[in-house]
């Protein structure tokens, strides 16, 4: 194991006094997290592991509906500003008392953060000013009504206005800054490996029953279920779904699953003239990008068997898509399906755009981040070999997939994204959106699509109060998105657990995993 680039004394003997009061959890999960930093990344590794130290205004249970978290409450206040009501005696690990300043410290804060692959700004992009009513109200201004506002702070981690303005992530990493009001407190940290954390007494929520976390990443998968079948761990995540039937005939072992929000997809880069990894199909240069062309896009996506992936990577326990979101999530469109497999179709628009024998392509995306990510990745590339785009997977750690797709290195990429607010806003103002920093719109869009009917029936649904109304935009806006080919959706997933039968594991369809959702088996 890596030393810890930081080890308190001070809490590993909080630690070890703890440990004497409660059994220990150990947790192995698949993806790797890679900052301590809250604001750093919006990556569900990163989120899961820092909910152990830091909390948001606003929580949400295991089926995404909000809850209070640091706020008590909240409430519209005419049409353009909501008003939080902060708990009263909530105490800082450091044992400063949390009030609204902290809030207004965390907004000043997250458009600082340096060489972020993603931006938090994504949570605040809705916020025109900060109105501090007293020490435990705050009101948040909008230039126009915005129904999600609770929604999207359950996705704004809080922190300490004594530890700002941290800009750098390293503060973070090495724990100095790492100061929350959660249910853990931060013993130590390695990057990309382990994070260990101890129970905090002072917490206002219910009791934790874990005296001590032990946090880890294990993102091979046959060592990851080696070391829950040996006793090293006590729960994984992301179980392979070719494992999960072999575990569940284990008798001190359990599974947890429950449908979950992400949509697997690909995004094309089809902004550039020349990116980089396309090339003829003898690795020609090429006078245009074909990916610019909406009839190569629809080719790839209709070359792509997903119930096949679905049925046969996936072993079932996936959903083929179409959009952003599954059936039964508000603002999913039922006029908007999965593409039907139709190679002839495929070939077809290919010859029409000007490519009869196809063309090379880079196809990249991680190897231990998604259920079976490196797999997908495989089985798309074999499909498209088939009408003549020859693809060059490459997979790699996500940490280093993240960071060069976030450099535009790659043309075509695989990638995963839910929902933080329970609604599709989040993927179409973070991935689909046309680019403006200013407003926090396309933060992840990859593909570099601008639409202006797109953008304009999203500005409708975000102002739209209604619920039945707002989503009538989302659908309209759907179908723009997935006319246009904005990006290329697979299937969403199964989120699947297993666990030592002493712990009983609450599955999420947020798929985060965490402590708090984990309990002594009765």
């Amino acid at each position: 194991m890596r030393k810890a680039p930081f080890l308190s004394l001070a809490l590993m003997l909080i630690g070890g006094a703890a440990q004497a009061q409660g059994p220990a959890l150990r947790i192995a999960v698949g993806g790797a997290f890679t900052s301590m930093d809250p604001h750093y990344h919006t990556l569900t590794p990163n989120n899961a592991m820092n909910k152990h130290v830091f909390d948001r205004l606003v929580d949400t249970d295991e089926n995404f509906r909000l809850r209070p978290g640091l706020a008590e409450s909240w409430a519209p206040v005419g049409d353009t500003a909501w008003e939080f009501k902060l708990r009263r005696n909530v105490l800082w690990h450091d044992g400063a008392p949390f009030t609204a300043a902290d809030v207004v410290a965390t907004f000043a804060r997250v458009p600082e953060v340096r060489n972020s692959p993603g931006s938090f700004v994504l949570y605040i992009r809705s916020v025109q000013r900060l109105e501090v009513v007293d020490d435990h109200t705050i009101r948040l201004h909008t230039a126009a009504p915005f129904p999600l506002m609770p929604n999207l702070m359950s996705g704004l981690p809080i922190t300490s206005r004594k530890a700002l303005p941290a800009t750098d992530t390293a503060e973070f990493n090495s724990g100095r800054a790492a100061i929350g009001t959660g249910p853990y407190r931060l013993v130590s940290y390695s990057p990309g490996s382990q994070a260990v954390f101890t129970r905090n007494p002072d917490w206002y929520g219910a009791p934790q029953p874990w005296s001590r976390v032990d946090y880890r990443v294990i993102p091979n998968d046959g060592a990851r279920i080696a070391a829950l079948r040996a006793g090293d761990v006590d729960v994984i995540d992301t179980v392979p779904t070719r494992d999960v039937e072999t575990l569940r005939a284990i008798p001190n072992l359990a599974i947890a699953s429950k449908p979950g929000l992400r949509n697997i997809f690909l995004y094309l880069d089809h902004a550039r003239e020349h990116p980089p990894g396309v090339s003829g199909p003898n690795g020609e240069a090429l006078a245009n990008n074909p990916l610019r062309d909406n009839r190569v896009r629809e080719a790839l996506s209709v070359a792509i068997n997903r119930p096949a992936i679905a049925r046969q990577v996936m072993s079932g326990l996936a959903t083929p898509s179409g959009q952003f979101l599954a059936a039964g999530v508000m603002g999913h469109d039922p006029q908007t399906t999965a593409p039907a497999f139709d190679m002839a179709r495929a070939q077809k628009l290919l010859a029409e755009a000007g490519y009869p024998n196809g063309f090379r392509i880079v196809l990249a995306g991680p190897n231990n981040r998604y259920i079976n990510d490196e797999q997908v990745l495989q089985a798309v590339a074999q499909m498209w070999s088939r009408i003549g785009v020859k693809a060059d997977v490459q997979a790699m750690p996500s940490n280093v997939y993240f960071a060069r797709s976030a450099r535009d290195e790659f043309p075509v990429g695989l990638s995963g994204w839910g929902t933080s607010s329970g609604e599709p806003d989040s993927p179409m103002v973070a991935l689909i959106a046309s680019k403006d920093p200013a407003r926090g719109r396309g933060t992840s869009n990859r593909s570099g699509y601008s639409s202006a009917e797109f953008d304009g029936l999203l500005d409708r649904a975000l102002e739209t109060i209604d619920p039945a109304a707002r989503e009538e935009f989302y659908r309209q806006a759907t179908r723009v998105a997935m006319r246009d080919h904005a990006i290329i959706p697979l299937h969403h997933q199964v989120n699947v657990w297993a666990s030592r039968r002493a712990v009983k594991v609450i599955a999420r369809n947020d798929e985060e995993t965490y402590a708090m959702s984990m309990s002594p088996a009765e």
